[in-house]
C-alpha cells in the first residue's frame, strides 16, 4: 500500500469540472506506473507528479536547481 500516492478533487470548480471522480498519482510513490504498456519513470524530486515516457521530452522540473523555472 502506498500512503499519499494519489489525490482527487471530488467537486472541482468551473473549467475543471471534468476532473470530478478522477484520481491522479505520484509515479515516485508507487512501485511501478504504466501508461498503456509502457512503464514510466518518475521525474526527480518528490513534489512534482510527472510521468516520463518515451514520447515526453524534458527538461523536467523536480531536480536540484529547477524549482524556480
Amino acid at each position: 500500500m502506498a500512503c499519499r500516492a494519489g489525490w482527487t478533487y471530488p467537486e472541482p470548480t468551473g473549467r475543471f469540472a471534468a476532473l470530478a471522480g478522477m484520481w491522479a498519482f505520484y509515479a515516485q510513490a508507487v512501485d511501478s506506473c504504466y501508461v498503456d504498456d509502457e512503464r514510466v519513470e518518475s521525474n526527480e524530486g518528490s513534489f512534482y507528479g510527472g510521468w516520463v515516457t518515451a514520447i515526453v521530452t524534458g527538461p523536467f522540473k523536480g531536480g536540484p536547481g529547477s524549482a524556480l523555472w
